[in-house]
């Protein structure tokens, strides 16, 4: 008697709603990323040019921060 087992296996790539559902999650990343560094230009801006130089930074660098 042959059989054959019917059971697919995707050694390591989710299943097809995981793969549905991966644009929601990857979206909600890049939007904590944006107001994560959002958050972190405004911090810098408030600091004055001498606290700026104490960390390294000039105002000039603030935006490419985040």
């Amino acid at each position: 008697m042959a059989a054959f087992d019917t059971a697919r296996t995707t050694y390591g790539k989710p299943a097809v709603p995981g793969r549905m559902s991966f644009g929601f999650p990857g979206m909600l990343g890049a939007l904590a990323a944006w107001n994560d560094a959002r958050v972190t230009r405004k911090a810098l801006s408030k600091l004055s040019d001498r606290e700026l130089e104490d960390i390294g930074l000039t105002r000039g660098e603030i935006d490419r921060i985040g």
